[in-house]
């Protein structure tokens, strides 16, 4: 009979608890961002639009 490999499952949890502690952060700065970084960054499309593209 196989023996269980404690290491392996230890190791799975950790990274289980990981991903949803950095999701759990992204959220936060998501719902944080806009309200900070509507007004701080000029829209891309003008730089874009004043190179003469070949």
């Amino acid at each position: 009979m196989a023996q269980p490999n404690y290491g392996f499952a230890k190791r799975q949890r950790e990274l289980a608890k990981k991903q949803k502690k950095e999701e759990k952060k992204r959220r936060k700065e998501a719902e944080s961002a806009p309200q900070t970084e509507e007004g701080a960054q000029p829209p891309a499309t003008e730089q874009q639009t004043d190179t003469p593209q070949q």
